[in-house]
């Protein structure tokens, strides 16, 4: 912990400051190849991009559902080749029934992703904290390894250009 914030945790015999910076000191990236994306409602509507595969909308998660392309009742299995998301009225739509049989078509084939999600926080300079920016080092101009307590920092993306809003994974 680098420093604490003005929250804090209470228990019954202790009390614990909230940090506001964390500094990671050694980072063990996760190989993918050996990773398996889970079959999840949320990982179908990030597949999807929270698009019904039917009408091709854009919705939040709360305002879609999940859809057999083939219906189970005929014979369709719960895969990521065969479950969709889609809006309520184009699910009701389609009933029991396939796409070509309810006169519908998909946006685009159900196929097993090969990514593994992640969760990413954007961090533009206005919408960082405060007291971040003298970690973070947000000058755009900045050189890696120029300062000793900042050696690693870098805010260059794969095609060597500076990113304006970076992401931190």
């Amino acid at each position: 912990m680098v420093e604490d914030s003005d929250q804090e945790v209470r228990t019954v015999r202790m009390t614990i400051k909230v940090p506001a910076v964390l500094r990671l000191l050694t980072y063990v990236p996760l190989t993918k190849k050996k990773q398996i994306v889970r079959f999840s409602r949320s990982n179908i509507f990030l597949r999807d991009h929270g698009m019904c595969q039917y009408c091709g909308s854009q919705f939040t998660k709360n305002q879609l559902t999940l859809d057999h392309v083939i219906p189970i009742v005929q014979g369709g299995k719960k895969s990521w080749e065969n479950i969709v998301s889609a809006c309520k009225p184009c699910n009701q739509r389609k009933g029991g029934r396939t796409p070509k049989q309810a006169g519908m078509k998909l946006v685009r084939s159900p196929r097993r992703p090969n990514w593994l999600p992640s969760a990413t926080i954007l961090f533009g300079v206005a919408r960082t904290p405060e007291r971040w920016k003298i970690y973070l080092k947000l000058d755009r101009h900045h050189k890696p390894g120029a300062d000793p307590d900042f050696p690693n920092y870098d805010f260059t993306n794969r095609n060597g250009s500076v990113d304006d809003e970076p992401d931190f994974d």
